[in-house]
């Protein structure tokens, strides 16, 4: 049996919505305010049966019309339903806890458990008699919050809400959800024995040799314990007699008070002292130390918060196998457990949440220690470490709610196996950004994904401030990510702005031959004997009908790469000269010489000769041939990753002069055309 869904009417930011889960683990994604912490609130709100059920003015949906106020009191109704597993027995314990709230008995069984929160029917009428003359929403919210609020109840039903059939607590008190939110007192339940936590978790585990030994039935492990029971009190009953003696001197004189004020008068009651101990007492002084390796020993209440969480997160699932332990709780254990951890990046280094969630995963899921898991995350770590079908992606879309499932966005083809499994193997913690940005920006490499940010602040613009993911992917792969995306292919598609940068890249081989495509120049295209073909076009006209995806290269004529546009376009400018760049005093005297002169700085060798044979040949303009030239020289000068951190540096620096000061620089119109588009809303 797992939670299949969840549906969320009038609670919080769900107006009416439906987000279907998976058996074992789900990891709740999206950017701040999309529901994930609401999503687990709710949940927590129908399943444990120690949350308090009375609800805040702020808990109810606002989104709400006045004539949807007029026409009845605003309530909230969360319904989560069970599905039955593959392969689970058909005399599962999991089939009896949920008997009662069965809505489908045919295989597969399907659950229903309903938490409402309303107005009784008798107030109902007060309210619609109260509303009528109200002009605006605030009017009834208002009267809502002052008069009718205290009068909402709440209650819990089984299988479906119309039979208003209330679930019975033993049913409740069978789920064991644990919700462990980003900001707790760790320090309050780790401190010592006597913290609830660690005192429940150090009970059961008392004699734990004895309890999981398979070779005794019940009735011998019984035996043994209470043996050991007897063996504690009599070992300490010659203890508690000499504190006893000590203390008989020194009682007479506090007891004489109680004799002197008059406690004694009562019925002739005479106060004493005595008292047993019993194994929880001595768990109680236990305190949880850490040993260093230097051997010092520090108390739990000196360590990192980081690591004191982790601490806590072990407690909490030793305390969820003891809660499972018929053998221990017999009829009060748990049959179901839940755990739900909001955002456990919040005090892990990047390093432990991956390896965290893979514990929960490897050991805690797969082994049913706990039947399902729950996680909300802003975290790349945590996404790179968990496959793309067990994500759920909540966001917004003009402010309306929506659900993705990354997973779901492939198809059976051939093709969409192929882009599901490339999209999982590279979906790391640098490229897992995409899904948490409001925006996102595909680009060709490590060169585009430093500079490009930076030609937005030229424009006056800033990635940052709009929440944009610039992601490296390669020209070539970026089908495969954009099926996440492409809401024209499936409309539940991930609805966000998508905007890929892609080089021209030309590439020609000799007709009649065997050989494959090599890169070329632009200004070698329109030779008869080559087939020429370049790498952007295809994409572009894919996408350019799409409302949310577009796709920018250079021109069709004169483009090629970046760093060759780069220069292309600052064709009279000293900015992209950086300190360290190859060939620098070459490209100064190119640029210094007009056009076929400049052909003559070419220092001799079989890239540059090439450039020379080809630019002669060529029918452009002298304009245009020495800005090639100076293009292709550039180029071939650049080590991509190097020059572009260093570029990036030259760039922001430039930016920062002011009037005459600022050395003049030119964005290409293809980065110009796609960053505008991107940020403008």
């Amino acid at each position: 049996m797992y939670i299949s869904k969840i549906n969320i009417k009038g609670y919080r930011n769900f107006k009416d919505s439906e987000i279907f889960f998976r058996d074992g683990i789900n990891v709740i994604i999206g950017p701040n305010n999309a529901g994930k912490s609401n999503l687990l609130r709710a949940l927590d709100l129908v399943l444990n049966i120690d949350t308090v059920k009375k609800l805040s003015f702020y808990d109810f949906c606002r989104n709400c019309t006045l004539s949807e106020l007029k026409s009845a009191a605003p309530n909230v109704r969360i319904s989560v339903y069970f599905a039955e597993s593959e392969g689970e027995a058909s005399d599962s314990e999991d089939l009896v806890l949920v008997a009662p709230c069965l809505i489908k008995l045919e295989h597969p069984y399907e659950a229903q458990i309903t938490f409402d929160y309303f107005l009784p029917e008798e107030d109902s009428a007060e309210y619609l008699r109260k509303v009528v003359a109200a002009t605006n929403e605030d009017q009834v919210w208002n009267l809502i919050r002052d008069e009718f609020l205290r009068r909402y109840i709440s209650r819990i039903w089984a299988g479906n809400p119309v039979v208003r059939a209330r679930i019975d607590g033993d049913t409740l008190s069978k789920f064991d959800f644990q919700f462990l939110a980003p900001i707790r007192d760790v320090e309050r339940d780790l401190f010592s024995g006597k913290a609830p936590l660690l005192r429940e978790v150090l009970n059961f585990f008392l004699d734990y040799e004895i309890k999981i030994d398979i070779a005794k039935d019940d009735q011998q492990k019984e035996k043994e314990l209470s043996e050991k029971h007897t063996d504690f009190i009599t070992a300490v009953k010659p203890v508690l007699d000499a504190v006893q003696k000590r203390l008989l001197h020194g009682k007479s004189h506090i007891l004489a008070y109680a004799s002197e004020t008059g406690a004694s008068d009562f019925n002739n009651s005479k106060p004493d002292f005595t008292g047993l101990l019993s194994e929880a007492d001595f768990l109680s002084t236990l305190q949880l130390v850490i040993e260093q390796e230097t051997g010092i020993k520090i108390g739990a209440t000196h360590n990192g918060l980081g690591y004191n969480n982790l601490i806590y997160m072990s407690l909490l699932l030793a305390k969820m196998q003891a809660n499972a332990d018929s053998g221990y709780y017999r009829q009060n254990a748990r049959v179901y457990s839940v755990l739900a951890v909001e955002e456990p990046e919040a005090h892990l280094h990047p390093s432990l949440q991956y390896k965290f969630l893979k514990y929960l995963k490897e050991k805690q899921v797969k082994t049913k220690q706990v039947r399902q898991l729950f996680v909300t995350s802003h975290s790349t770590q945590i996404t790179s470490a968990v496959s793309l079908d067990e994500m759920v992606c909540l966001y917004t879309d003009g402010g309306d709610f929506r659900v993705a499932y990354p997973g779901r966005l492939f198809g059976d083809s051939d093709e969409d196996k192929e882009s599901k499994q490339f999209v999982q193997r590279f979906l790391d913690a640098t490229k897992s950004d995409m899904l948490f940005a409001d925006k996102v920006c595909f680009v060709e490499g490590l060169a585009e994904e430093l500079l490009i940010p930076v030609m937005a602040e030229y424009l006056g613009k800033s990635f940052e401030d709009a929440h944009v993911a610039t992601i490296t992917a390669g020209g070539r792969y970026f089908g495969h990510f954009l099926k996440l995306f492409d809401t024209s292919r499936n409309p539940e598609a991930i609805k966000k702005k998508v905007a890929c940068i892609t080089d021209r890249d030309p590439v020609r081989k000799k007709k009649d031959t065997n050989g494959g495509f090599e890169r070329c120049y632009p200004f070698e295209f329109g030779n008869a004997d080559y087939e020429e073909k370049e790498h952007a076009e295809e994409l572009i006209k894919h996408y350019e009908d799409n409302g949310t995806i577009q796709v920018f290269s250079q021109d069709a004529t004169y483009g090629k790469t970046l760093e060759y546009d780069l220069m292309r376009t600052n064709s009279d400018s000293s900015i992209l000269f950086t300190p360290n760049l190859a060939n620098k005093e070459e490209l100064e005297e190119i640029q210094n010489n007009n056009y076929p002169a400049c052909l003559e700085k070419l220092r001799s060798s079989k890239a540059n000769n090439r450039i020379k044979d080809a630019l002669i040949a060529s029918t452009w303009t002298n304009e245009e041939k020495k800005k090639a030239l100076l293009a292709a020289r550039y180029l071939n000068s650049v080590g991509k990753g190097a020059n572009a951190l260093e570029l990036s540096s030259v760039l922001k620096e430039n930016l920062g002069k002011e009037g005459d000061a600022r050395e003049p620089f030119v964005i290409p119109d293809y980065i110009k055309n796609a960053i505008e588009w991107l940020l403008n809303s």
